[in-house]
């Protein structure tokens, strides 16, 4: 009888089929809400938003198109007979940024650039998702853009400024500037064109009181007044001043290599760590000024 009994009261405490199944049920259920938790921070669901690849595609042709007029432009304006060459620089960057500003920016937003690209996306402005495809279309698009203008291109001008100043460090006639002086470059002058620029573009309030153009127009120029102080002080002809556009270099640098590739990374580090540290330094503006 005690055997019984035992037995019986090892069965009660024994856990059921019914408890074990309800058990695996909700740790299933719990994976799924942090999956589709994740997925909803990074804006997964633009992964099939076909309005999202259009926009990508616009980026792609966008940069793909800026580089190879930018380029172009460059090295004109360092080959032309003038006086001092470098200073038509800003004033090219201004009229061709301003242009496909005001083409693109209601399309796709505009970036053309993955340092837009990343300051969106750390501000929330865009998802995680398409600023991963956006910088990616960028990439690609300026591989596409090196291509074209490599087979249009006059060689020895290409060799002679190096594809519009992409050099970091090169010797010769090509002669760049040091990775620890385009680093600092890159960095100063892209935080003034955040702080100038997109402080105010991405102002709804500001941006509907001054409408598209002039909002362009105050990015390009930031733009342009950065590209006028960085080359300023260099005056070396394998540096055509702040690149701003870490995706520029990128075709060249790739495909050419060799002093292109050398210190490529100055481009990508030094605006992204002013993306970063003016996002820092945004939480901390006041939320109404004085006017």
């Amino acid at each position: 009888m005690d055997t019984v009994i035992s037995r019986e009261s090892d069965h009660n405490h024994l856990p059921t089929s019914s408890s074990a199944e309800n058990h695996e049920v909700t740790i299933g259920k719990e994976r799924q809400s942090v999956k589709a938790t994740f997925f909803a921070c990074i804006g997964a669901h633009e992964f099939s938003s076909p309005e999202m690849w259009k926009a990508a595609l616009t980026e792609l042709v966008a940069t793909a198109s800026l580089v190879f007029t930018l380029t172009t432009s460059i090295v004109s304006c360092l080959d032309s007979h003038v006086t001092d060459p470098r200073l038509l620089i800003p004033f090219a960057v201004f009229i061709i940024a301003f242009l496909f500003l005001l083409v693109t920016v209601p399309l796709s937003g505009g970036h053309m650039s993955p340092v837009f690209t990343f300051i969106a996306a750390l501000k929330g402005v865009i998802s995680l998702a398409r600023a991963s495809i956006y910088i990616l279309a960028q990439c690609v698009g300026s591989i596409i853009g090196f291509v074209f203008l490599s087979s249009v291109m006059n060689h020895d001008a290409a060799k002679r400024y190096s594809l519009g100043g992409c050099t970091i460090d090169g010797t010769g006639s090509a002669s760049g500037v040091s990775p620890g002086t385009a680093l600092i470059l890159e960095f100063c002058c892209t935080f003034v064109v955040l702080f100038v620029g997109v402080t105010i573009a991405f102002d709804k309030r500001r941006s509907k009181e001054l409408g598209l153009a002039m909002v362009c127009a105050v990015v390009a120029g930031a733009m342009a007044v950065a590209v006028f102080v960085s080359i300023s002080v260099t005056g070396r002809p394998g540096y055509a001043g702040v690149g701003l556009n870490p995706a520029r270099c990128l075709g060249p640098a790739l495909l050419r290599r060799g002093s292109l590739w050398y210190g490529h990374w100055v481009f990508w580090i030094g605006p992204c760590l002013a993306c970063i540290i003016y996002y820092g330094f945004t939480k901390g503006l006041p939320k109404e000024g004085l006017m």
